[in-house]
């Protein structure tokens, strides 16, 4: 049996055994939400701002600051190392505490990366197809020019940047929801620091967050699945796997 088959029948079992209710319908409602607030954003705000593009230097400088802790590149090799590190320490470990809490990273570092680089190409395919004009070029296409496949300056909708911070964040925010409301702001912040430079709409920043956060939501649904870094709670929603350390936990 070769090593891809080995890792489908264990994946096959873990599904298998651990059978749980359906995933509520909060996915939906969120992307409702969503797509209605990129509406309303589109109609009534992004004109205006592609209008005053022409923002004051500091406004420039503090979103500049900000947007460059958005960066994918970062995001994508931190969680790369995390997963490396756990999944080594994982096969080197001997006590089983040990062995579940190196797993768990691995898991973890693993769903991080699979969230934010599988919603990133999506986006990056997304925004090609619809060809959305970016702000600088307000004057000749305003803010409802499309032109497909016409490259960087044609790929405004949704941001490639706002999606990478929606997911991570929405990873933050299932793994800790205690400090939710934080991560929230803290995306906002990042997320619409797109506009503060002059490099995407209101709506391209919504956009980005949502499916980031909507698809890492769905991801987590299918991680649940199989027990791998959540559990269903009770009503099948994706929860933390804190399985009890004092025994040993069933891997």
């Amino acid at each position: 049996m070769s090593g891809i088959d080995k890792i489908r029948t264990w994946l096959k079992r873990r599904r298998d055994h651990n059978r749980h209710p359906p995933a509520p319908h909060y996915w939906q409602i969120f992307a409702i939400v969503a797509a209605n607030l990129v509406i309303l954003s589109f109609l009534i705000f992004d004109e205006a701002v592609g209008a005053s593009r022409h923002r004051d230097i500091f406004t420039r400088s503090l979103g500049r600051m900000i947007t460059e802790f958005g960066s994918s590149g970062w995001i994508l090799m931190a969680s790369a190392m995390l997963a490396l590190t756990g999944f080594a320490s994982w096969r080197l470990s001997r006590g089983a505490r040990q062995r579940f809490r190196a797993l768990y990273l691995g898991q973890i570092g693993a769903y991080a990366f699979l969230a934010v680089a599988l919603s990133g190409i999506l986006a990056n395919l997304i925004k090609r197809v619809i060809g959305r004009a970016r702000p600088p070029q307000f004057e000749d296409w305003g803010a409802f020019g499309f032109s497909a496949f016409s490259g960087s300056k044609f790929e405004s909708f949704p941001s490639g940047h706002a999606t990478t911070v929606g997911a991570i964040f929405m990873v933050l925010i299932l793994l800790l929801p205690r400090y939710r409301l934080a991560f929230m702001l803290l995306a906002l912040w990042m997320g619409f620091s797109r506009v503060m430079v002059g490099a995407h709409y209101p709506s391209d920043v919504i956009a980005g967050l949502s499916f980031g956060a909507w698809f890492t939501l769905l991801l987590a649904n299918v991680f649940a699945r199989y027990r791998l870094v959540f559990m269903p709670d009770a009503k099948g929603w994706p929860v933390p796997r804190l399985a009890p350390l004092h025994r040993s936990p069933t891997l």
